[in-house]
């Protein structure tokens, strides 16, 4: 198992980040930090310091900065990854943060598909880089980075799913929601069934979020709503 620090000054991010670790086969969260100073002692001081392979970083945080933290990681050890995970966009704290070591940097929000598409993508830079022995070709080097670099592709719905529909029923739950599939259906002009499909596999991906309620009628039903850290269809 990989072992997994989060770090982030917002209690309930480090909860959604929990949740998608959890979703992801071969990761585990190891513990938690809110603070700078704190993620600092974890991964150099701590008890579960040898079980941490893997930070997954904020950038911006009362106490610091996760370039001070990383700064002062690497001046004691190399031997953790970080994946810096936040809302600052400003190209040269990503410089820095790269060239630091980072070996991803995936800005909020972001839906779980686009999570565990970088998680997935570490394990093959991770794989790569263990089985890397003695002098190397100028190919396996360059096959080692490029495993660091997550890879453009087109991501197409389910089978019997389309792509249109799918958008079009992601933008109705943003801007009108909480809608049931019975109320996506209405608006969207298909049948209950059909939307709840997309309902469903957008909730599957974290786009939307489910929550029971009572219907019109009084008989409980499944509402989705536009989850937090999604990004707009």
């Amino acid at each position: 198992m990989i072992g997994v620090l989060l770090v982030d000054d917002e209690a309930l991010t480090l909860q959604l980040h929990a949740s998608y670790v959890a979703r992801v086969p071969g990761f585990e969260v190891v513990a938690e930090c809110t603070g700078a100073r704190a993620a600092v002692s974890a991964i150099l001081d701590s008890p579960d310091r040898e079980r941490i392979d893997l930070v997954l970083l904020d950038v911006t945080m009362p106490d610091g900065t996760g370039l001070d933290v990383v700064r002062h990681v690497r001046a004691r050890t190399a031997d953790v990854d970080v994946i810096a995970i936040t809302s600052v966009r400003e190209a040269e704290v990503v410089r820095q943060m790269v060239a630091l070591g980072a070996t991803q940097y995936l800005v909020k929000p972001f839906t779980f598909a686009t999570f565990r598409e970088r998680l997935e993508q570490y394990v093959n830079y991770r794989t790569r880089a263990q089985r890397a022995s003695g002098p190397a070709t100028q190919s396996e080097i360059d096959a080692l980075l490029s495993a660091r670099t997550p890879t453009a592709r087109t991501v197409l719905p389910p089978k019997g799913l389309s792509a249109t529909s799918l958008a079009r029923v992601a933008e109705a739950v943003r801007t009108g929601g909480p809608l049931s599939a019975t109320e996506a259906g209405d608006a969207l002009g298909m049948s209950r069934v059909a939307a709840r499909r997309y309902l469903e596999h957008l909730a599957d991906e974290g786009r939307l979020e489910r929550a029971p309620r009572y219907g019109s009628r009084g008989r409980p039903e499944t509402a989705y709503a536009w989850a937090q850290q999604a990004t707009a269809p």
